[in-house]
């Protein structure tokens, strides 16, 4: 978001957990409002609506460990086919 002077802002969004579930997950208020936050950033990346720079800024980690969580999550950085790509190869 940005202010009148072209700064950036940052807006908190207020996401209301169940003690209970935080409890089972084992995880502090704040490891479990990181973990949200990766993980919206992930699905919003997987389904397109972010760049992998801006689903990184939203998760706050630098991008190539961004690309790194998305290996580890099985998020695909790439949407482009198979047979997309092979036809891109023979093309080439």
């Amino acid at each position: 978001m940005e202010g009148t002077g072209g700064e950036n802002m940052n807006e908190a969004i207020a996401i209301y957990v169940p003690d209970e579930i935080r409890r089972m997950l084992n995880r502090t208020p704040e490891e479990m409002g990181r973990d949200v936050r990766l993980y919206a950033a992930l699905m919003l990346f997987r389904l397109g609506k972010l760049s992998s720079g801006a689903a990184a800024a939203m998760a706050g980690v630098p991008r190539p460990l961004f690309l790194d969580l998305c290996a580890e999550y099985d998020v695909p950085v790439s949407q482009i086919s198979v047979d997309d790509l092979k036809r891109e190869l023979a093309n080439a």
